[in-house]
């Protein structure tokens, strides 16, 4: 009898996972609850929609571990990394998408997909028996996360994701900002030219750091903690820390020059970067928050180029649960008290659409090949895939167990000479060996 796969959850994990495991000739159902069931960050029904940002970083697999995971899930015949390349925006060196084209095509290609069906109701329970992946990401909805804590026996952890504010394109000062990537990244014109900048001075900066610290934030519920994930800190959070954070992270002026004022030096700059195809929406870059919309929108227009702006979407905030992958899953991605059920995306405690992408990638394979009785390994830990995969199943320490991008800190170390000035042969090299393993595993 054909034995099916199925899928919880159509977004970047499961929709990654769908693709794989039906190109392996395995027939998969996608059980997905929205649009009849929603979230408060989803605004359709498409898979792989794309909720915080529209960004899939680094570009560059030569020289960063998020391009190396780019370049190995291509070379997978990966169905996200082909969409968000159909629908490529400019963002210099990054990989951006417009992402409502983007999810209606990955939506698109999977239900064209003769060996994949679709079941649009929710799931509130772990499944007794057959092969099942769970990739329900950080808003798994209530019903299924209390099931998964009874079955696991530990509390999820849990962080905030906040989401950054998105601004009419037509409502920002051109005058004051201007269009340049940083240290003008990009192979044409219009990748160099892919952020809006927006220019402060030392006395703007201050007083939006004053008004940012008094701003009226969102509360939390009693129960809840605010543990963020480093990669994704509220930018009222991180001026808390200090003064000069902003300055020295998503608002650092370096690489930059004002076109209006080419011989002033910006004391900080807010970036903005294209969110549609059509260049009509930005969004501010890093400008993840928890303060309320009445005080986003007044703290925001003190932004020199805002003055004005009008705001598609304000920030959000979002609580974030995930396994403590370390102590519950196996190398397969398994759930060690019931093996017939894999755990894929950002619930496994990677961070960022592109490592769901990944960890839905190997989990899709996995499950077709034990389907189809063949044994499939792991990628080897030189690769990125293999790095991320070996850190959440066990590398990471359990106590302290926290989400985590893709980096090569979590790559076996490897012997190159040259310090810190040597950093960029170093990365090459990791590279190198990377894509040499990962290419021998698809083999």
């Amino acid at each position: 009898m054909e034995q099916v796969l199925h899928i919880v959850g159509g977004g970047m994990a499961g929709s990654e996972a769908a693709w794989q495991a039906a190109n392996m000739g395995v027939r998969v159902v996608i059980h997905e609850m929205r649009p009849k069931v929603g979230t408060f960050a989803h605004r359709s029904g498409h898979f792989a929609e794309m909720v915080c940002s529209n960004s899939f970083r680094s570009d560059d697999d030569e020289r960063n571990a998020v391009g190396l995971l780019h370049w190995e899930m291509r070379a997978a015949g990966g169905l996200i990394m082909a969409m968000a390349e159909a629908h490529r925006l400019p963002a210099g060196g990054a990989l951006a998408v417009d992402r409502d084209p983007f999810a209606a095509a990955v939506t698109e290609k999977l239900l064209a997909h003769p060996l994949i069906s679709t079941s649009f109701e929710e799931v509130t329970e772990l499944p007794s028996d057959g092969h099942w992946i769970i990739a329900t990401g950080p808003l798994t909805s209530g019903t299924l996360a209390e099931a998964i804590r009874a079955e696991t026996g530990a509390e999820a952890l849990a962080f905030f994701d906040a989401i950054a504010p998105i601004v009419y394109a037509e409502s920002v000062d051109m005058s004051v900002a201007w269009m340049q990537s940083r240290y003008d990244k990009g192979e044409t014109v219009e990748e160099q030219t892919a952020y809006m900048n927006c220019p402060m001075d030392k006395a703007q900066y201050e007083a939006f750091i004053d008004a940012l610290l008094a701003a009226e934030k969102t509360e939390f519920h009693e129960g809840e903690t605010a543990g963020y994930f480093d990669g994704c800190l509220p930018i009222e959070v991180m001026a808390e820390r200090g003064r000069e954070t902003l300055r020295f992270g998503p608002m650092k002026p370096v690489g930059l020059t004002n076109a209006h004022r080419p011989d002033v030096k910006a004391y900080a700059v807010v970036q903005l970067r294209r969110d549609n195809k059509l260049g009509t929406l930005f969004n501010m870059v890093g400008f993840q928050t928890k303060m309320k919309y009445g005080a986003q929108t007044a703290v925001f227009k003190m932004i020199p180029g805002l003055e004005n702006a009008s705001f598609a979407r304000l920030g959000g905030i979002h609580r974030n649960t995930f396994l403590n992958s370390p102590t519950l899953l196996d190398d397969q991605m398994r759930l060690k008290s019931k093996p017939h059920i894999r755990f894929a995306g950002q619930v496994t405690g990677v961070e960022g659409y592109v490592e769901s992408a990944a960890m839905g990638l190997l989990a899709g394979r996995m499950a077709a090949a034990e389907i189809l009785g063949r044994d499939l390994p792991p990628p080897p830990p030189e690769t990125a895939s293999g790095a991320l995969i070996t850190h959440i199943t066990g590398g990471a320490e359990a106590k302290t167990f926290q989400p985590m991008n893709v980096n090569f800190g979590l790559f076996p170390p490897i012997e190159a000479k040259g310090g810190r000035r040597g950093r960029k042969d170093r990365y090459k090299a990791y590279t190198d060996r990377a894509k040499a393993a990962f290419t021998a595993w698809l083999s």
